[in-house]
């Protein structure tokens, strides 16, 4: 599988993931999980010939976790409307994994078989994923963060509410078990566990974030409005932790530059 063959493969998703939102707002369920769940499966059928033609997990270059990202939106939004129903969340997760596949499509990075010594390792795999899971989950509740301040303002209900804390639950769970891993990563790569690396400490900066906005809502449930603020800021933190970081000074000498 080459990465030239990546825009059939985003194509076919997109028409599928289109079609599965169009269905969604109709009411129709099925149609709109079938349509969903093959999108999901050619796009996951590309990823697995990325990572035979390779010789390795497609996860080294922005390009290819962009890719994850661009797999893990619909899959977050399907689970989303299967649990809750919300009509909107597959064009949402559609149009943002839209996104990422454009960038990927203009602008592709390279991709080699060649593998940094550190990356050769059991735990790169599962800790690049549960972290792009995590990733999609925490971009969906930070859209229902945005539609309660500035669509629903001052009358969210106790749906929309306990939605977003539900994704942010299922985000930071994933987020906690993904530094749990790169700390376990990091200890059989460089001897120690942690070493306030500046991605170690923005990744640091974003967990104890989500970690406030679950506290807010657990100790002052009528502040809603704080509460999905301080949602936006973990945000903000998680993209310098996930991209920001490659544009700061004090990363030319991380040892997260490979």
């Amino acid at each position: 599988m080459s990465w030239d063959a990546f825009i059939w493969f985003a194509l076919v998703s997109v028409m599928l993931w289109t079609a599965g939102a169009v269905l969604a707002w109709k009411g129709r369920k099925r149609g709109a999980l079938a349509c969903t769940l093959s999108g999901i499966a050619v796009f996951m059928a590309f990823i697995v010939g990325m990572w035979v033609a390779l010789e390795r997990p497609p996860m080294l270059t922005m390009g290819e976790t962009r890719l994850w990202y661009s797999f893990f939106l619909p899959v977050a939004g399907v689970i989303v409307y299967s649990r809750w129903r919300y009509k909107w969340i597959l064009s949402f997760s559609t149009m943002l994994a839209l996104v990422f596949i454009l960038i990927n499509i203009l602008k592709p990075e390279i991709h080699t078989k060649e593998l940094a010594p550190v990356l050769r390792s059991a735990w790169f795999a599962p800790h690049v994923i549960v972290y792009m899971f995590s990733y999609a989950m925490l971009g969906a509740a930070t859209a229902m963060a945005v539609y309660m301040l500035f669509i629903r303002k001052d009358d969210p209900s106790k749906k929309d509410l306990k939605l977003t804390d539900n994704l942010v639950y299922v985000g930071t769970a994933f987020l906690t078990l993904g530094m749990m891993m790169g700390a376990l990563w990091a200890k059989q790569a460089w001897g120690a566990f942690w070493t306030w690396d500046p991605k170690e400490t923005w990744a640091a900066i974003t967990w104890l974030c989500y970690l406030v906005y679950i506290h807010l809502r657990k100790g002052q449930p009528k502040e809603w409005q704080m509460a999905c603020t301080v949602l936006l800021i973990a945000f903000v933190c998680l993209q310098i932790c996930w991209w920001g970081i490659n544009y700061l000074p004090s990363a030319a000498g991380s040892i997260h530059v490979y």
